[in-house]
């Protein structure tokens, strides 16, 4: 595990010139399991010797009276050589007890950490008789909605009520740790409410079937996974069945194409682990490529454009926007700039909405939006944008 997370993190350690700290954290954790390990191989090395002497003296016995009393005629040689045989799969049988003994304490400290697992209650619940969804308008409603994390006392979302239209864009902004992110997770049901309710055309979601509904919703993460394969198996990743033609179009909407044919093999062009080839802006295109060739009903962007130049984000906004006509959008951003043209504009601060309306709107009656676009654009900006 320390190897692991030293692996994933190594551009952190080398930035940080931390390289003596993880080579003797991992120097401690690897001798505390080399101790750990020579105890048991201590144990082993005691007990199987004492095994096979004690049972090789017990053929030396057999064999020394059994000659006795082979002289004197009370025995055949035959029987001395079934004890001997016998004692021989003794010893084999020990062995390999030992054998399976250490096995057994191994497995079984696996076990207990994968039982854990298994015994966690689900907390998703899936209702018997789920409703079979078949529209796809693409209408979001929260209705007073509640939401907290596992074994936290804190509210992470409070009273959350808004509807999004079919084709409309709700723009979702505020501060770190204003509960952005987990709003949108409840879409696709990654978490559950604890109060209230959200709907997608007029249908709760906990009474969908969990393919129904996530079929219908595409995410941009905010953290981009691409998988090992080729550009084109990535962007198909939404749609295996797209043609070439459709991953090329929805590359050019997401302004990914221009930087891929600059690869020699283009579409084909092979990414490792992780995508790790590529620039985080590159890796958040082809994102918002593969999201749109799934041809969603509802599309969540979880502040996917935030390693992309404003040039490029400006262009793919504007495209989108073309291309979503009828797609109802979710776009969670930090820059101000990034949601001023949405149809509607939620503000959130510490899990609460403390404003809701369009930008102009907002920079008239919310506070928070107004000192958010202040903080990137200046006072010069207010004047500007009023």
């Amino acid at each position: 595990g320390v190897m692991r997370e030293y692996l994933a993190g190594i551009r952190v350690v080398k930035a940080f010139n931390r390289f003596n700290y993880e080579k003797d954290r991992f120097r401690k954790v690897n001798e505390g399991l080399k101790s750990i390990t020579l105890k048991g191989m201590r144990v082993m090395a005691v007990f199987n010797p004492t095994v096979a002497l004690t049972v090789n003296i017990g053929i030396v016995l057999v064999l020394w009276l059994g000659g006795i009393r082979v002289n004197t005629g009370d025995m055949e040689v035959g029987k001395i050589m079934a004890f001997v045989n016998y004692m021989t799969q003794v010893l084999h049988s020990l062995v390999m007890m030992t054998r399976i003994l250490n096995m057994f304490i191994r497995a079984k400290a696996s076990s207990e950490r994968i039982g854990e697992v298994f015994a966690t209650e689900p907390s998703m619940i899936v209702k018997e008789d789920p409703i079979e969804f078949t529209r796809e308008r693409g209408q979001l409603e929260f209705k007073n909605v509640y939401f907290k994390y596992y074994n936290n006392s804190r509210w992470v979302l409070e009273d959350i009520s808004f509807t999004v239209n079919p084709g409309e864009t709700l723009a979702i902004i505020g501060s770190t740790g204003s509960g952005k992110s987990s709003l949108v997770k409840l879409i696709p049901r990654f978490y559950d409410v604890v109060e209230g309710s959200i709907k997608i055309d007029n249908v709760d979601v906990r009474h969908m079937k969990f393919d129904d509904l996530r079929e219908k919703i595409s995410i941009v993460p905010q953290k981009v996974l691409l998988f090992t394969g080729t550009i084109k198996d990535n962007i198909k990743w939404g749609d295996k069945n797209a043609t070439d033609q459709e991953v090329e179009e929805v590359a050019k909407i997401a302004e990914a194409h221009d930087f891929i044919m600059s690869f020699n093999e283009g579409y084909d062009t092979y990414l490792g682990q992780g995508g790790v080839n590529l620039s985080g802006g590159q890796k958040q295109r082809i994102s918002i490529a593969r999201a749109l060739i799934k041809k969603p009903s509802i599309l969540i962007l979880d502040d996917s454009t935030s390693a992309v130049d404003l040039i490029t984000e400006r262009k793919i906004r504007n495209k989108l926007k073309a291309y979503l006509k009828s797609t109802t959008t979710i776009l969670i951003a930090q820059r101000i700039t990034s949601v001023m043209d949405a149809d509607k504009i939620l503000v959130l601060d510490r899990g609460k909405i403390v404003g809701q309306g369009k930008h102009e709107e907002l920079m008239e009656t919310c506070q928070v939006y107004r000192d958010i676009y202040i903080s990137q654009l200046g006072k010069e900006g207010v004047s500007f944008g009023s």
